[in-house]
């Protein structure tokens, strides 16, 4: 009888992702689940369909050889021998699923799903610390020409007084009574029989006989800490920097966890940042956008100069080249954009208004008034 088409078998398109095979994939699992289905041999056949398939379309290279040859790419000399006489590379195990949507609690001690249906474990009962978030705000001018910050938080850190074993100084770990040692228990979950990570020691196989008295046997204290962060030049809003290891400590000799540093760049009086290129707005008066001149121009690395053109008109925008942000990953520096905004004089001098009147005179302005001559032209739209 032919095999089932896989892609059918998940109920995806063969143009489904990685997220949608696994979400597709999960919920078949669910739904056919020895557990859910004691005794019933049909849901237990196809939950070995819908693991097989997940097997071969998880992983990129058996896809890619079922899009081509379909079923005939595992047989024969084609594919090799697959698992269970199905597709080849070994078989994907189906509660692997479930442990990535549940997690794992701080990554050495079993997860969720280890602790219902049992699995993987720290043998020694380890368990890696967890990674911490700090907020950072900075300055628009820190960000431009990077930084030097201290920073100081609060995390769990190894205790001293046990050097992180969580026993009291002179006690001693003995066996666990509940796993004698092995550091994981059996259940049993209808026909299958499920290996889960000891609950009195944690997979340890031992028991500390008295606790630290610093810790209460945890191996790790709470203790502010300072720390000097690099900040980059070129950052933003939302970048995050990376300290590796100073997260909290791990238990048991687990790893300690990273710290992250999320940064939030201050808005800045005069600039907006776009991208890697900064804006700003000047006034200049009327008499240096008619007649040109050159005026200088704050930017965050000191003054520029910048040409005015004769005659230059209120929104006119110039470009300062290289006077913007650091690219963090470009290697080159965005621009400075200047847009000029004309001051017209809200009071004259009696021989400034004299001066601007024979200006007037000379251009032809006085001749006819501008409004007047709006009002004329716009009369034959009414």
């Amino acid at each position: 009888m032919a095999k089932e088409d896989y892609y059918e078998l998940l109920g995806v398109s063969k143009g489904a992702s990685a997220d949608e095979l696994k979400k597709a994939y999960r919920k078949k699992a669910v739904q056919y689940h020895p557990d859910k289905n004691p005794g019933n041999a049909e849901a237990e056949e196809m939950f070995k369909k819908v693991s097989e398939a997940y097997d071969v379309l998880n992983d990129p290279e058996k896809r890619a050889a079922y899009d081509r040859y379909g079923h005939a790419a595992f047989q024969g000399g084609m594919g090799g021998g697959g698992p269970r006489g199905g597709a080849g590379g070994g078989f994907h195990d189906p509660f692997d699923i479930f442990r990535e949507v549940f997690g794992r609690q701080g990554g050495g001690g079993g997860g969720i799903f280890d602790e219902m249906f049992g699995g993987g474990g720290g043998g020694d009962g380890s368990r890696d610390g967890a990674d911490l978030r700090y907020d950072l705000e900075i300055t628009l001018e820190e960000a431009a020409r990077g930084a030097q910050k201290e920073i100081s938080f609060r995390k769990n850190v190894t205790c001293d007084r046990c050097d992180g074993s969580g026993a009291e100084p002179g006690s001693k770990r003995v066996t666990c009574p509940t796993c004698r040692g092995a550091g994981q228990v059996r259940r049993s979950g209808g026909i299958i029989t499920f290996t889960q990570t000891c609950p009195t020691c944690g997979g340890a196989g031992q028991k500390i006989e008295k606790p630290c008295s610093a810790c209460q046997g945890e191996g790790r204290v709470p203790k502010s800490t300072k720390l000097n962060v690099r900040i980059p030049a070129g950052v933003d809003t939302g970048s995050r920097l990376r300290s590796a290891g100073n997260g909290e400590a791990g238990v048991a000799g687990g790893q300690s966890g990273d710290l992250y540093i999320v940064l939030t760049v201050k808005e800045h009086e005069l600039f907006e940042r776009h991208g890697d290129d900064l804006f700003c707005e000047i006034p200049i008066k009327f008499t240096l956008a008619t007649l040109g001149g050159t005026i200088e121009v704050p930017t965050l690395f000191g003054k520029a100069s910048l040409k005015i053109p004769v005659g230059t008109q209120s929104g006119t925008t110039f470009r300062l080249r290289d006077k913007g942000m650091p690219s963090l990953r470009a290697g080159r520096q965005g621009d400075q954009l200047v847009r000029v905004h004309v001051e017209v004089p809200t009071s004259l001098t009696s021989e400034q208004r004299k001066l601007l009147e024979e200006f007037a005179k000379v251009s032809g302005d006085a001749s006819e008034p501008t409004s007047k001559s709006f009002f004329e032209k716009a009369k034959k739209f009414f």
